[in-house]
């Protein structure tokens, strides 16, 4: 690599002695206006562009997200941008409270095409931009500062010419086209200059937008600058601050959000981050920050997967499996410590819970962005947990594992994993311990058993062992202690140390009971098995057999 510092100078201006008001500020306390970008500006980054069939069904899916503001094109760029917007009007498929916007050059022929495509349309927003970074000022156009605003001005001029001709009352918006890389006593300089050509009004305010066309500096720079045209623009009460940030340095989401802080009262971007280079701010991840700390963003992400699939599917892009909120992967946890940690706080949630949401490493209820605990969550692979496995039998199926018994099953399951270099299902996780532990019953097979009460508890069990049938027989103080003996004096396997739980099944037949047993044997293993059956006397013989049939194999 080249010598950096050398080669990289500062690209952007730093606003001199900033106020950082935005700094005192601890949260977001409301929701922006949203407008999706989706349909111009993430449309256009495209290997393919959207069809005119797609962009219709995605702007849609934008309608039932939520999006009251939608930019749908450049109408003067193509005909098929064009044809779009015409669709939309004259088939009447903008709804009264969604206001579509078109952008347009600050060039007279694409600034009448523009305004001849929204003939009819009843709510819009026409942006206008021109660049005025130094370095497209200096290496793009060969321009002053004085030629660059009258690109901008005369612009605004025009805007107001055709809307007065045609007696329409849109409203007009205007970028600083690479706003970051231009001085901010310049780009306030030309925001109000075509301010004063539009005198917007409190009851129709006009949108100074400040777009992080490239990104080029730390977040609490942009933040500065924000908040210096915020606090210093003309018109302030009739002007909505708004912010368009790119991705380039990964900041993204953090420029929004500092720029809300800084002033700013409006966001353009995409979902999921589509758009030019490294895209837009992800309008999914934004909104649902504010969601996870109480603020009603007011989009429906409520169908997670509904949304990415048509995204998918309109964009050929894909969501990323660790996609902020939205990938496959965001809520799932693998390692066994934070399985553990989700399962407790889960329960703990169950027992004592408020409402208010604090489980340790899930930011936000999976439920609702239409996740399901038992799939998305608790992920089963080698590296998971004693906790999560025991998450996953409990949750899904009923099984309370004893503690103890949870860290044996949790080895038993990852070895598969670890064996297989696979994920396992909930399904998959069943199986193993189901043939690992339940009613196993192949070395010492138990074929039958009857008690007699004489007054102690004696047994006659009926076993097959190597082929030969063979009746033992002991008594004790209960049925299960009258087997123990008959299994050590009759076979002579010595064990000792028997514990064991039950409980019913909460979840599928649940007329059934299950005990999970351990014993102790001679050479210090402590062996587990469990029974399941109707009889919760047969369920706790059967997890015996089960147990000395594992300590066998």
């Amino acid at each position: 690599m080249t010598n950096c510092k050398d080669k990289y100078t500062r690209q952007f201006f730093p606003v001199k002695s900033p106020r950082r008001g935005w700094a005192e500020k601890t949260y977001i306390d409301k929701a922006p206006v949203w407008c999706s970008v989706d349909l111009r500006d993430g449309n256009q980054s495209l290997t393919i562009p959207m069809s005119l069939s797609e962009k219709i069904d995605f702007f849609r899916l934008l309608v039932g997200v939520g999006f009251k503001e939608i930019e749908v094109g450049f109408p003067a760029a193509s005909d098929t941008e064009y044809a779009f917007l015409r669709t939309l009007i004259e088939n009447g498929m903008i709804p009264d409270d969604v206001t579509v916007q078109v952008l347009t050059q600050s060039r007279e022929h694409i600034i009448r095409k523009t305004f001849e495509a929204l003939r009819g349309c009843k709510n819009a927003i026409v942006h206008l931009y021109n660049p005025t970074s130094r370095a497209q000022r200096e290496q793009v156009f060969g321009m002053t500062k004085a030629e660059i605003k009258k690109i901008a001005t005369d612009g605004a001029r025009l805007f107001r010419s055709i809307a007065e001709d045609m007696g329409v009352d849109y409203r007009y918006e205007y970028s600083p086209e690479s706003f970051t890389g231009t001085e901010p006593e310049f780009a306030l300089e030309v925001c109000d200059a075509v301010l004063d050509v539009w005198r917007p009004t409190e009851e129709r305010k006009a949108i100074i937008n400040l777009p992080v066309t490239v990104e080029l500096s730390s977040p609490h720079v942009y933040a500065d600058q924000v908040e210096y045209i915020s606090d210093n623009i003309g018109y302030r009460n009739a002007v909505v601050i708004s912010l368009h940030p790119h991705n380039d340095r990964g900041c993204a989401v953090a420029d929004a959000e500092l720029g809300l802080l800084a002033g700013a009262e409006r966001i353009e971007g995409t979902l999921f981050g589509n758009g030019e280079r490294t895209g837009n701010v992800d309008l999914v991840t934004l909104a649902l920050n504010m969601y996870s700390q109480g603020v009603d963003p007011g989009l429906d992400f409520s169908d997670m997967q509904k949304i990415a699939e048509a995204y998918e599917r309109a964009t050929r892009m894909q969501v990323g499996d660790r996609q902020p909120y939205s990938g496959k992967l965001v809520f799932a946890a693998f390692s066994g410590s934070h399985q553990d940690a989700i399962a407790k706080g889960m329960k703990w949630r169950a027992e004592h819970g408020d409402g208010v949401w604090d489980v340790p490493y899930l930011p936000l209820d999976p439920a609702d962005v239409g996740r399901e605990y038992e799939t998305d969550v608790i992920r089963i692979n080698s590296q998971s947990g004693k906790g999560g496995i025991g998450y996953i039998l409990e949750r899904n199926f009923g099984y309370v594992l004893p503690n103890a018994m949870r860290e044996e099953v949790g080895y038993a399951v990852k070895a598969v994993s670890d064996r297989e270099h696979s994920e396992l299902s909930p399904e998959d996780v069943l199986d193993i311990f189901t043939k690992e532990y339940v009613n196993v019953n192949d070395k010492i097979r138990l074929i039958d058993y009857h008690f007699v009460r004489t007054p102690d508890i004696n047994v006659t069990v009926t076993v097959e062992i190597d082929g030969e049938v063979r009746d033992i027989r002991a008594s004790g103080n209960g049925r299960l202690d009258a087997v123990s003996n008959a299994v050590k004096r009759e076979l002579g396997i010595m064990f000792s140390e028997l514990t064991y739980e039950e409980h019913a099944l909460s979840r599928g037949s649940s007329s059934q009971a299950i005990t999970y047993l351990s014993i102790k044997l001679r050479d210090g293993r402590r062996v587990w098995g469990a029974g399941i059956n109707d009889d919760i006397i047969a369920s706790s013989i059967s997890a015996l057999f089960s147990a000395l049939n594992r300590s066998r194999h």
